[in-house]
């Protein structure tokens, strides 16, 4: 629920025609938000149940998500 009184627009934003919301102050600028890391690219992964149970637990662990995990993984595989 908004709590002010700014109105909303839905804009276009300069990347790929995504369609976002805009207040009227602020909101989608050219190289606001965050900044990517890389290239995101969806894959399938399959591991048996104890592994994922591992993967699970030491994202707990460690307080990050499965994808950071991974890519750590990758990345210091191949940085060696």
């Amino acid at each position: 629920m908004l709590m002010n009184d700014d109105p909303i627009k839905i804009g276009v934003a300069n990347k790929e025609g995504q369609l976002g919301f805009v207040f009227t102050r602020g909101g989608m600028r050219e190289g606001a938000g965050r900044k990517g890391i890389g290239v995101t690219k969806k894959v399938s992964l399959t591991l048996s149940d104890e592994m994922w149970d591992k993967l699970e637990q030491h994202c707990h662990d460690q307080g990050i998500s499965r994808s950071e995990a991974i890519r750590h993984m990758i990345e210091t595989h191949y940085s060696s």
